[in-house]
C-alpha cells in the first residue's frame, strides 16, 4: 500500500469504509507529511494537530456505525482565505497577521 498521504480521497473513502484505516491514522500520516515538507513549502499558516486528531476520532466513531459521507474522515486543509472560528486567518495579509476570527465562514 502507498503511504496513506499519497491515497485519493476516493482510495481512502473505500479503506475507511472497509475499516482497514482509521482516519486517525490517516490524519496522523497527513500531519506527519505536512511535518516533513512545510519549512520547504510554506503552505500552513496555522496547523491545528490537535483538533485535526479529534476530529478523526469523532469520524472514526461515525465510520464504525455506518453513518459514512464521501468525506467523512480524511484529513482537511482550508485556504487561509476562510475564516476558521479561533482560529489566526491572515488572508497572506501582514495586516491581519493576529487576526482570529470569531466566527466560521458560512
Amino acid at each position: 500500500m502507498n503511504e496513506l498521504h499519497q491515497l485519493t480521497i476516493h482510495e481512502a473513502h473505500g479503506l475507511l469504509k472497509q475499516r482497514k484505516i482509521s482516519s486517525v491514522e490517516l490524519t496522523k500520516s497527513a500531519l506527519k507529511r505536512i511535518a516533513e515538507i512545510e519549512g520547504k513549502i510554506h503552505a500552513c499558516v496555522t496547523i491545528t494537530e490537535d483538533s485535526a486528531l479529534r476530529q478523526a476520532e469523532e469520524a472514526d466513531k461515525h465510520i464504525s456505525s455506518g453513518d459514512i459521507a464521501p468525506l467523512t474522515g480524511i484529513p482537511t486543509l482550508i485556504k487561509d482565505v476562510i475564516c476558521t472560528q479561533g482560529i489566526r486567518t491572515t488572508c497572506g495579509s501582514k495586516m491581519l497577521g493576529d487576526f482570529i476570527p470569531p466566527y466560521d465562514a458560512t
